[in-house]
């Protein structure tokens, strides 16, 4: 919410610190020593009224803007629902069913990434496709994080697809794509953050066309959904594959997936 508002303030450059799991009085008063250290607008989300007290009065005393940020939201929805509710802190990190779902989403995904381990690929919630750095691995830690197990395979110039991918009939297969030019940009600053030369085949822009070309038309044969990623955040092309995973189960998510 700080960013969100921040950025609206042109030439304003802002320090963030920030404090968490923040539940008992003594945990407070350091929280209270680093204001008095580097004052600013505090944005709380205490729930506990004690500990919040204690906060408010202390940036009473300093002349420091206090908001607690969760109380209109609350507020709306006690109102809305027509239901009084808790104030017990961190009841949204419960060590649940969904949370454990979500644990193995992403151990699953990080022992599939990159084309690895692709003998049990078929055990997948999702696979994505693409050439190199169409985003397919910070896309798979995102639906990972949502309770989805993602693996993903890379598309590797002169290689058939792996043979294990083209077997697989559960999960939803789904292929990224991005403009060759933009791709190519991006892999050319790739080498050079690798101390490696650009002058390469990886980064020339008639090689990456005939790549994306190719990973297109195997798209197209194998009628895998294609989401282009050149001007799509993470969280975009995430909600889009999530959509086409919704319909690809039947309007089902699995144990997780809020």
């Amino acid at each position: 919410m700080a960013r969100a508002c921040l950025v609206q303030f042109e030439n304003i450059e802002a320090i963030p610190h920030l404090w968490w799991l923040v539940r008992t009085q003594g945990q407070v008063e350091r929280v209270i020593a680093g204001i008095e250290a580097c004052p600013g607008v505090v944005l709380a989300t205490l729930m506990d009224n004690a500990v919040r007290g204690v906060l408010e009065e202390a940036c009473r005393h300093m002349h420091v803007p206090c908001i607690p940020v969760l109380d209109p939201v609350m507020a709306t929805l006690a109102a809305y629902l027509d239901s009084e509710f808790g104030a017990q802190p961190g009841r949204q990190h419960v060590l649940d069913a969904d949370y454990f779902s979500r644990i193995d989403a992403m151990h699953y995904t990080l022992a599939h990434d990159d084309g690895q381990l692709l003998e049990d690929l078929d055990d997948a919630d999702v696979v994505l496709v693409g050439v190199s750095r169409t985003s397919k691995t910070p896309t798979c830690m995102y639906l990972a994080n949502r309770g989805i197990k993602a693996a993903n395979v890379p598309l590797v110039p002169g290689l058939d697809p792996p043979p294990e991918l083209l077997a697989c009939k559960g999960p939803l297969i789904v292929g990224l794509t991005k403009e060759p030019k933009s791709l190519t940009d991006i892999r050319r600053s790739r080498l050079r953050f690798l101390n490696q030369s650009d002058e390469t085949d990886y980064a020339d822009p008639e090689k990456v066309r005939e790549e994306v070309t190719r990973a297109r038309r195997l798209f197209a044969e194998r009628g895998w959904p294609v989401i282009d990623v050149s001007r799509r955040s993470i969280e975009e092309a995430s909600a889009s594959i999530l959509q086409l995973f919704i319909r690809h189960r039947g309007g089902e998510l699995p144990g997780g997936v809020p």
